[in-house]
């Protein structure tokens, strides 16, 4: 029997269970949220900066099947400056990004300004002051996920990222789960 998880893994985590790189004893892994059993493994990434909506699973066929493009991922990003409609357009339509050294252009994805803000506990660590001008929220739900590809995106037109939240994956949502908190499920249905 597979065993799968659902986590909001917070900000300052790799997701990833070993860190073998310089700094290894400063770094926080997943498995410091959790008694995970062995071969539990992190569907997709979130990068140490990021938070959110991460599937853990045993199982690697399900975690190949969620990784496709087929499964959409939605992130909430709070980005510098007023973002507008010609940046969320370029978003919609794909934009160029370096992703390993080269020239890639992303797929078309849904993008759009969120309006009112969404409304999520403070950072940890604090961003910015407000005195350093005003910022935007944007939802982006994309298929595909090459590494920083969110952040790469928003910063392509202009508005870089200061904070990224992954709210959804299919139909799997962040909804209650509250900060470094882990929940076991029967299976994702997404």
């Amino acid at each position: 029997m597979h065993r799968h998880f659902l986590s909001h893994k917070p900000i300052g985590f790799l997701s990833q269970f070993k860190y073998e790189g310089k700094r290894a004893s400063r770094k926080k892994l997943l498995g410091e949220l959790h008694d995970f059993p062995d071969g539990t493994m992190a569907i997709g990434r979130l990068d140490e900066d990021s938070e959110g909506l991460l599937l853990l699973t045993t199982d690697g066929k399900e975690s190949h099947r969620i990784r496709s493009k087929k499964i959409t991922k939605e992130y909430y990003v709070q980005v510098d400056g007023q973002i507008d409609e010609n940046a969320i357009q370029k978003l919609k339509t794909g934009v160029e990004i370096g992703v390993n050294g080269t020239k890639y252009m992303t797929l078309p994805c849904d993008a759009r300004k969120l309006d009112p803000a969404p409304e999520f506990p403070a950072r940890t660590k604090k961003i910015r002051d407000d005195r350093h001008g005003p910022t935007s929220w944007a939802s982006i739900t994309i298929g595909e996920g090459k590494n920083r590809q969110v952040r790469k995106m928003t910063a392509a037109v202009g508005f870089p990222t200061l904070r990224l939240i992954r709210v959804k994956i299919g139909n799997l949502e962040l909804a209650d789960l509250k900060n470094g908190e882990v929940k076991e499920v029967k299976e994702f249905i997404v």
